[in-house]
């Protein structure tokens, strides 16, 4: 029978100890950054530590209170129609490049609304499972931000404006109303007066900017026949309303998505209608994507580092956990990049 191998032992504390000449408690002030000890031996005892591979056992340091080596992000929308969000994929992918310099997980979990949001913030407080969390789509009326102040939670808005009162939290915003009065200039330079917005979630505060920025845009030009409708971000919404509103008349001449799923899928339906774009009527995506790129007609979108607003925001909720104070961190304004969607209106 062949020899069975025994497990590799973790190294511990006291081998850091013996190899460097300290006492026990003074590796454990050097590790976790406590006064006590020189600077000499600290860094005497780090490189030690690095030498023989040592890492923190974040299962004990949670039950004894000092972290859980772990960041938490809820989010509370239809779980169908995440998996097909470019951006939340981007988003994700730069939180986590961030978080992994710091040998820090990302603990992620899907809501049904934000009342079960917050009954998963009181879970992991009360069983110690994160050390702060990430908190996307901030709305009108929003209860985390105080629950969050009430447990001590550290956390970062994604999506929060400065002055919207997050209360402790840091935040990390876009200016989704320089946007919109871009794509407003562009489509209005190219003589579009009908336009619709198909737009996301309602109670969202970023859906709220966009569509009070598009009402004041049309105000100040005069332009009566625009509008927002709200959907849900799916694609089979975003194909539904498309249909719906090029089939009243007048119809729009132009059409603004709120994310390139639905705009993808507005496109199909328009041509399902024999509604030719850009020639009848020209489309832009909030978030720009491969989708974006590969469709034909290629569409004309909103273009942003997705993956650094998420890198932005890891290293935000990392300054907090080192001690930082709240604050706002605004990424450059999207950028409105003109494809093959886009073109001058048809003479009525």
């Amino acid at each position: 029978m062949p020899t069975r191998r025994s497990p590799a032992r973790r190294p511990t504390m006291k081998d850091i100890a013996r190899r460097a000449g300290v006492s026990e408690s003074a590796v454990s002030f050097a590790l976790n950054d406590r006064p006590g000890v020189s600077e000499a031996t600290r860094a005497r005892v780090r490189g030690v530590a690095e030498q023989l591979g040592w890492r923190p056992n974040t299962a004990a340091r949670a039950l004894s209170g000092e972290g859980a080596a772990t960041v938490g992000f809820v989010l509370a929308r239809p779980a169908h129609t995440l998996g097909v969000d470019s951006f939340f994929l981007q988003l994700v992918s730069g939180i986590q490049e961030v978080l992994a310099e710091r040998h820090l997980g990302l603990l992620f979990q899907v809501a049904r609304d934000v009342s079960e949001e917050c009954a998963v913030y009181r879970r992991w407080w009360a069983e110690h499972r994160v050390d702060g969390v990430l908190v996307a789509d901030p709305r009108a009326e929003d209860p985390r931000p105080d629950l969050l102040e009430e447990l001590g939670l550290p956390a970062v808005v994604i999506g929060g404006a400065p002055g919207a009162g997050h209360r402790g939290a840091s935040s990390v915003w876009a200016d989704d109303a320089g946007a919109m009065a871009s794509v407003v200039d562009e489509l209005t330079a190219l003589g579009h007066r009908r336009i619709v917005h198909i737009a996301g979630l309602p109670e969202l505060a970023h859906t709220r900017r966009r569509i009070a920025t598009l009402r004041a845009e049309a105000d100040r030009r005069g332009l009566t026949e625009v509008r927002s409708v709200t959907t849900d971000y799916s694609d089979t919404e975003g194909a539904a309303v498309t249909r719906r509103v090029l089939g009243a008349s007048p119809a729009p001449t132009a059409l603004i998505y709120d994310n390139d799923v639905m705009a993808v899928a507005g496109v199909a339906a328009a041509s399902d209608l024999g509604v030719e774009v850009p020639r009848d009527v020209s489309v832009v995506s909030w978030e720009d994507s491969a989708l974006c790129r590969i469709v034909k007609p290629r569409l004309s979108a909103l273009s942003r580092d997705s993956v650094e607003f998420g890198s932005m925001a890891a290293r935000e909720l990392l300054s907090l956990l080192d001690g930082g104070p709240p604050r706002a961190a605004r990424v450059p304004v999207p950028r409105l990049t003109a494809r093959d969607s886009t073109g001058p209106a048809r003479p009525v």
